[in-house]
């Protein structure tokens, strides 16, 4: 056996012991992994019109004319039945508007596309139904008189639900003295609102303030749990305000406009 194999040149012995190493790295190459490649995705003003419908749609009570903008943020990913190599998770490792996430991070594990698309549309729809309670609530306006329509297409989960609560409040209420919640400004965010008017965090917040910035955004409202996220790779224009409920975000908005103390991350 040793024999045979003494009388091989050493190069070509070098070659034939590589064979089976490049045959596995090819395999490693070529096979898909459980990963998703994000990106910034779309935003959308919550005060106006999105696909030719108004977002946020209100009857049986005085409307305000807004000014400035409430963006809502998305990411957007890989589908869950995509292939995803390790040259695109190489590749994606140093896109600083890229980011490499377990699938499972972004698509419940075990469900079809079928099941996730749902589970998005479910999700969404508890947010609506949350948005409209909060911010009622905060009004403390009796939601039998007022009716609170949401509309937002192509866009699933539970991450704009600070947003909505934040739009139905100023075009009902604005700042409380007459002003906007805005006041003028692009104002961009994210995080999810339960009825009480809790937020809660979300992901993929790095790569939502870009998608922000891109998108005019001065001012970026996150959930307070994720400041630290946030800050990687923040774009210089942006201004990172924590919330933890609609109420406080509402307070760092009013104080934006006086000049007076803002939190931030």
């Amino acid at each position: 056996m040793f024999s045979r194999f003494s009388r091989l040149s050493r190069p070509v012995f070098l070659a034939l012991c590589a064979v089976p190493i490049v045959a596995l790295l090819a395999v490693v190459a070529l096979a898909p992994l459980p990963y998703a490649i994000a990106a910034p995705g779309l935003t959308a003003n919550v005060l106006g019109v999105n696909k030719g419908q108004e977002v946020i749609t209100i009857s049986r009570a005085p409307v305000r004319k807004t000014t400035g903008q409430l963006r809502m943020t998305t990411i957007e990913a890989t589908g869950p039945s995509a292939s995803v190599h390790i040259g695109e998770i190489v590749r994606g490792w140093f896109r600083t508007k890229q980011a490499v996430l377990p699938r499972d991070a972004v698509y419940p594990a075990g469900q079809s596309v079928k099941e996730i698309d749902k589970t998005n549309t479910d999700d969404m729809v508890q947010s609506q139904d949350d948005a409209v309670t909060a911010a009622l609530g905060y009004l403390h306006k009796d939601p039998k008189s007022v009716s609170v329509k949401l509309r937002l297409a192509d866009v699933g989960g539970p991450s704009a639900g600070l947003l909505f609560t934040l739009g139905i409040v100023d075009k009902l209420n604005g700042d409380g003295s007459g002003g906007d919640l805005t006041g003028g400004r692009v104002v961009a965010g994210t995080g999810t609102i339960d009825a009480s008017g809790k937020v809660g965090a979300v992901g993929g917040v790095a790569l939502k303030t870009q998608a922000a910035a891109r998108d005019g955004a001065t001012v970026f409202l996150v959930p307070k749990a994720e400041c630290s996220d946030a800050k990687v790779g923040l774009p210089k224009q942006l201004r990172l305000v924590p919330a933890t409920t609609v109420g406080n975000a509402i307070t760092s908005l009013k104080a934006l406009q006086s000049g007076g103390a803002v939190p931030t991350c």
